[in-house]
């Protein structure tokens, strides 16, 4: 499955200033990890964020929010984000922020 390589390119610049960050090709689109845990994504057009379990129902109650699942399995914890839900920078930083310190508060890998 390609992914929406704009939105991709998007992140990129937002965390580009962060050399904790590495890229990883994953779940068919790609990855990107602070130390080694994953915070956010794209898959096809769709932003995936790591929110963790505690966060996932006020994520859901975001727009264009719904539950990650690509196996029949819901994962708590993470959430996928409509494209078109993303189209203004302020709501992509704001994921993106909520993805990059969720992560950043796990042990490095």
């Amino acid at each position: 499955m390609a992914y929406d390589e704009g939105l991709a390119e998007r992140i990129r610049e937002r965390l580009g200033g962060d050399p904790g960050i590495t890229e990883k090709r994953m779940f068919g689109g790609i990855a990107f990890l602070h130390h080694g845990n994953m915070a956010v994504g794209v898959t096809g057009d769709d932003l995936m964020v790591r929110v963790g379990p505690d966060a996932t129902d006020a994520a859901l109650a975001r727009p264009g929010a719904r539950l990650f699942d690509m196996t029949g399995r819901p994962m708590r914890g993470w959430v996928v984000v409509a494209g078109d839900a993303v189209t203004e920078d302020t709501e992509l930083a704001g994921w993106i922020e909520e993805g990059r310190a969720f992560a950043a508060s796990l042990p490095p890998k």
